[in-house]
């Protein structure tokens, strides 16, 4: 059963790559979503109307994504963030944030497996995807580690003011933006006082590419502008008149997605940060010597 269950995630993974790259050459020579249009009609927030935001209950179920949360405080998935099909969560996030079928069908076919759950049949709650080293990992650009702070739904403002007082960027019409530079300087920063604060830490390659992943969201489907992220990221709320920066009639594609998280990860230093640190152990009282 394991044998055959392997092989088949194999060939799905093999397949949606090959169909990712035939989006990714069309998406080339086909015209870009005009702007206001990028939304599918019938879908919410379609003309930039998003239903009514609602906080979340304190029975509620959320989790360490934002983008879910958002989606849940909206109401376009369950308000509750509990009994969330994975069929369903996988055509709101295309139609929400544009990402292409490809990307988010990996993802949660993904989650999917990671959960030990049916992709077409089952649910989850959206806490539940917040196994430690699973999707969620630590030196995240917006929560403290999982040691530090076991509710993973819970954001961490300071880290969210900081990344958005951090950009360098402005667009055509001078709004401030953030750079995927931006992105790997901070995530440096995170990496770096992480592993000099939290005991348990860890991060392996594989999740440094997840938040490297989570980063390039915020500069791709976001474009980076800081007017929208601060309602994003600190409210979980899409702000109105809002629609995905990706104009692609396919959507964003794995592999552009992976040129942007392959362009913040080459460029994250953490020895950078070696004195905020250093400074951050001092204060956590979490100094070894050596």
């Amino acid at each position: 059963m394991g044998f055959f269950s392997g092989l088949s995630h194999c060939f799905f993974d093999v397949g949606i790559m090959a169909w990712d790259v035939l989006l990714t050459v069309s998406n080339l020579v086909r015209r870009k979503y005009p702007i206001g249009d990028v939304t599918p009609e019938g879908h919410p927030g379609y003309g930039g109307h998003w239903p009514e935001f609602i906080p979340p209950q304190l029975t509620d179920s959320r989790c360490s994504c934002p983008a879910f949360n958002a989606m849940a405080n909206h109401g376009i998935i369950s308000r509750s963030g509990r009994e969330v099909s994975f069929v369903e969560l996988n055509n709101h996030i295309q139609a929400t944030y544009n990402f292409s079928p490809t990307f988010s069908s990996f993802v949660l076919h993904f989650l999917a497996r990671m959960l030990k759950r049916n992709f077409s049949e089952d649910t989850f709650d959206l806490e539940e995807i917040d196994l430690h080293n699973g999707i969620e990992h630590d030196a995240s650009l917006l929560r403290l580690d999982a040691a530090l702070q076991p509710d993973q739904s819970m954001k961490h403002v300071p880290f969210i003011e900081e990344l958005l007082a951090a950009v360098t960027g402005k667009d055509r019409d001078g709004n401030d933006i953030i750079t995927t530079k931006d992105c790997s300087r901070i995530l440096g920063k995170r990496r770096a006082v992480a592993h000099a604060v939290n005991k348990e830490f860890s991060l392996s390659f594989f999740h440094k590419i997840f938040g490297s992943a989570d980063a390039s969201i915020l500069a791709t489907i976001f474009g980076g502008r800081v007017d929208d992220l601060r309602s994003f990221l600190l409210h979980e709320r899409i702000p109105e008149r809002w629609e995905s920066r990706v104009r692609q009639p396919h959507g964003m594609t794995i592999i552009n997605f992976n040129t942007t998280v392959l362009r913040v990860e080459v460029g994250v230093r953490e020895k950078d940060w070696a004195q905020a640190a250093r400074e951050a152990a001092e204060s956590h009282g979490t100094v070894t010597l050596g």
